[in-house]
């Protein structure tokens, strides 16, 4: 369990908190590349790490991130016209770039702009896996952009399911790290069977293995950890683990163990200290890879049935999730539609920021207890003038980075499964 000041440092991002800043030093998601598709389209609000912007793609197809308050009298710019080359304010017609230069008052006298020489705050972009990504740290310390992990190349294909979620940043990590609920809670969906290794349809997850409680070993490296749970399977279980090895990447990402026709991912991005965005992506270059519109029926996260255009869930804490209690008497475990809408429920149950002062933390917790020691003295660390985790040597390129899953030999070392040649030698050389 954490102190009330330890939980507190790893949950809060707004404002000067030291977790918020380290995050600034990474390029962060900050929509999808879909909300701001059109040029001259409907400007997308953006909120995150407690500040308000607006995202926007000008005439010539090039993408903006600027504060949301007008410069002139602070009214949204979520509202403006986009038109003309830039964001023009819906109440006097001030009109602001990509790059925040003002390029008209028209409520102003003649030759004001020129003279007043006005620069709104506006941030770097870039697009990568279906996202809009921005650098919201000072100029003088902007890294080069590298596409994340699920996005490797550009033949990958990304699907992405995405909600709301009125919780902390921390509360869904740690979810996403943690193995053992899987095998519980997930119990409907994701079933045992006599498989290789992890398959997938569009109905459910298999894996090879009825072992609910998992062996954990966790590993830290320069660009966040990577954890194995291990469990017996089904067959050969006297020669050979299951294993399933999650990757984190700081700040927000995890790679979670893949199946035998697509890989997996999620993003959290704090939107404030008690909301969240999370985003769950398939990705491959295979022919299982699903489309957007497939992978988010099968999360049951389709736009207008089960969340609105901005992301809010319709299952919600308020209508218990539409738990069916009938289907819970027939088999299905929780009585909740959609994987990640299971986990959503267990999420908010918590509240907002989670009490971590009274837990009674065991044995299946161990990759959560080392995420958390972590990112708090990563966090100590950055606010005392130490780089941020992340952007320490010896960098690993995103594109080496992976999570495994399979059955292999007891005699294998999880420790190389699912690495590049590359990466495998950092880890060996930062052990010696």
């Amino acid at each position: 369990m954490l102190t009330h000041d330890e939980n507190m440092l790893l949950c809060r991002v707004e404002g000067d908190a030291p977790m918020g800043r380290l995050m600034r030093q990474h390029w962060l998601p900050v929509c999808l590349s879909e909300d701001v598709e059109e040029p001259d389209g409907t400007p997308w609000p953006v909120q995150i790490l407690g500040e308000k912007l607006v995202a926007f793609r000008d005439s010539e197809g090039r993408l903006g991130l600027v504060a949301e308050a007008c410069p002139h009298r602070k009214a949204s710019l979520a509202f403006g016209r986009n038109e003309e080359g830039g964001l023009r304010c819906l109440y006097h017609g001030w009109k602001v770039a990509v790059d925040g230069e003002v390029l008209e008052m028209p409520s102003e006298p003649a030759g004001a702009c020129a003279a007043m020489r006005v620069k709104h705050p506006a941030y770097p972009v870039a697009e990568a896996g279906g996202f809009v990504w921005a650098y919201l740290g000072a100029a003088e310390t902007m890294p080069a952009f590298e596409p994340p992990p699920f996005a490797p190349n550009p033949n990958a294909r990304v699907a992405v399911g995405r909600a709301r979620v009125p919780v902390n940043w921390a509360q869904i990590v740690e979810g996403q790290i943690d193995s053992a609920h899987s095998s519980t809670l997930h119990s409907s969906d994701m079933v045992p069977a006599r498989v290789g290794r992890a398959g997938a349809d569009d109905k459910l997850w298999t894996r090879p293995s009825t072992d609910k409680a998992p062996r954990l070993q966790v590993q830290l490296t320069s660009y966040g950890f990577r954890y194995a749970a291990i469990r017996r399977p089904i067959t050969q279980a006297a020669t050979h683990d299951y294993v399933r090895v999650t990757t984190f990447v700081a700040p927000l990402t995890c790679l979670i163990p893949p199946n035998a026709a697509y890989n997996v991912a999620q993003v959290t991005v704090p939107i404030s200290d008690t909301e969240s965005w999370f985003y769950f992506m398939a990705w491959g270059e295979g022919p299982d890879v699903p489309s957007n519109a497939d992978w988010r029926k099968f999360l049951a996260l389709t736009p207008g049935i089960d969340i609105d255009a901005y992301g809010n869930k319709r299952r919600t804490q308020q209508n218990r999730f539409e738990q069916d209690r009938t289907l819970m008497k027939t088999g299905n475990f929780t009585g909740i539609k959609g994987i990640p809408a299971q986990d959503m429920a267990m999420w908010e149950s918590m509240g907002p920021i989670a009490d971590r002062t009274s837990e009674r933390l065991g044995a299946s917790d161990v990759a959560i207890v080392q995420w958390r020691r972590l990112m708090i003295e990563a966090a100590r660390a950055y606010a005392q003038g130490a780089p941020a985790l992340g952007r320490t040597e010896p960098h690993i390129p995103h594109a080496a980075i992976a999570s495994f899953e399979g059955v292999v030999p007891k005699t294998a070392d999880w420790r190389s499964l699912g690495t590049s040649a590359a990466e495998f030698a950092s880890f060996a050389t930062a052990a010696e």
